[in-house]
């Protein structure tokens, strides 16, 4: 490096750090914040772009988040995920899943929604029934402790991670007992999300409304459910299955309000913990909800909002909703960097055969209710 002066070295001297003003410690923060971050996002987007690429070039029309989930998945497990990665990767999972899942509101109006949400409720308290009666009788079968056994019932049921992190204080689970409920519950709902956009398709003939309401009531968490329905969206070419699916999904988030504070009456007797009320509606749900009222208030009229034109209103919705796709398949390629699959190894059988069994449960009783009702 002969001829290079020292004054262009990157590295922030004693002297630097102490002159900061609080400013610049502001704008320091920042830019050591976004360093952090960016590896995994930027390995994220990566695989979201590359799943884009395939997709096109490949002779067989494939959805680019199927593909974005099993390079992440490859990368995962055969090279593992340097610690680099672990902050961008989290806010992906989190917050960007998140964003993403809101803005699918916007495809929606609020008649729309309500004639989902009065069909699909039926279906899902018939899942979620189905799913907490068996999980809280099948763990003596299958040799469990009780409180494992309700808690992969409660994520089986309702909303996937999120109602097992609020049920396990209130039924004083530990620490390994969740941990155990959460890696299979989501080992199943991955399953589901690779298989269950094309088993769907099947097994309704191609009638999206239907193969929509079999994704909301069958998969585990909200993330999955979103991206199966992308996936679905991207293989077939039909949204009505990813607003559908949505929508029923959102609905049993909903059931988290009733399902948890009653059974945190029925542990209390029990010596169990008391609810949480704080979270049991995930802000998203309030998100995606705003962007259905916005959607619909934007719709009255010639023009939207009174200034808008048609054509200007239209740009908005094509462009957030391009930005929900977006977001979701970076978070969807997150999910398969972020899985472990020797992690769901060390879980033991017996759990993983009960999540597999209450999973099949569910997935033939929201079959069965579907073809009933609809």
């Amino acid at each position: 490096m002969e001829g290079v002066p020292d004054w262009t070295s990157p590295a922030e001297t004693p002297a630097e750090r102490i002159a900061r003003s609080p400013w610049r410690q502001r704008g320091h923060e920042l830019l050591s914040n976004a360093g952090a971050l960016a590896p995994g996002v930027c390995l994220a987007a990566l695989l979201a772009a590359v799943g884009y690429g395939i997709s096109r070039a490949g002779p067989v029309a494939t959805s680019p988040i199927l593909i974005a989930i099993l390079l992440g998945l490859g990368l995962r497990n055969l090279f593992g995920l340097p610690s680099v990665y672990e902050h961008g990767l989290r806010l992906c999972l989190q917050r960007v899943l998140r964003i993403g899942v809101a803005l699918l509101g916007v495809r929606l109006s609020l008649g729309a929604l309500g004639a989902v949400g009065v069909v699909a409720l039926p279906i899902a308290v018939g899942c979620v029934a189905t799913a907490l009666l068996l999980g809280a009788g099948a763990s003596r079968i299958f040799g469990i402790p009780r409180r494992l056994g309700v808690l992969i019932a409660v994520g089986t049921a309702i909303c996937g991670n999120s109602a097992i992190i609020a049920m396990g204080p209130i039924l004083r689970a530990d620490e390994e007992e969740v941990s155990y409920a959460v890696g299979t519950v989501t080992a199943f709902g991955l399953l589901a999300l690779l298989t269950y956009p094309f088993l769907s398709h099947a097994l309704f003939a191609g009638d999206t409304w239907r193969a929509g309401l079999f994704l909301g009531t069958a998969i585990h968490d909200t993330a999955q459910v979103a991206g199966a329905g992308l996936v679905y969206l991207q293989q077939y070419g039909d949204a009505t299955a990813l607003e559908t699916a949505t929508v029923t999904k959102l609905v049993r988030n909903l059931l988290m309000v009733a399902v948890i504070p009653l059974a945190a009456t029925l542990n209390r007797a029990e010596g169990g913990g008391r609810a949480s009320i704080r979270g049991l509606v995930p802000f998203f749900v309030l998100g995606f909800i705003g962007m259905v009222v916005l959607r619909t208030v934007g719709d009255v009229g010639e023009r939207a909002f009174g200034v808008a034109s048609p054509e200007a209103w239209q740009s908005v919705i094509s462009g957030l909703t391009l930005l929900s796709t977006a977001c979701l398949t970076v978070a969807m390629a997150s999910v398969g960097l972020g899985t472990d699959l020797r992690r769901l190894r060390s879980l033991g059988l017996r759990p993983m055969v009960l999540g597999l069994s209450l999973a099949a449960v569910v997935g033939a009783v929201s079959f069965a209710l579907i073809s009933i009702l609809t």
